[in-house]
């Protein structure tokens, strides 16, 4: 009986781990899509480049830190 539940227990976790495997990244069964990460210049947040706030070179997480940044 023993050797019974071992060998159901055993295809199950190997019918699992296939299902997992073949699946794709995204639940939504598109491609991942990937953004460009950048550094806040003040604080060192890592944010996407899309939601930085951008002066000149540099990359910001929000309107205080750049207004700090800025040299008087």
């Amino acid at each position: 009986m023993a050797r019974l539940i071992f060998l159901v227990v055993a295809i199950a976790l190997v019918y699992w781990l296939l299902r997992r495997f073949r699946r794709p990244s995204s639940e939504s069964g598109d491609a991942a899509q990937t953004e460009d990460m950048v550094s806040c210049a003040r604080c060192g947040l890592n944010l996407p480049k899309s939601e930085a706030i951008a002066s000149g070179d540099d990359y910001f997480c929000c309107e205080a830190h750049r207004r700090e940044s800025k040299p008087e």
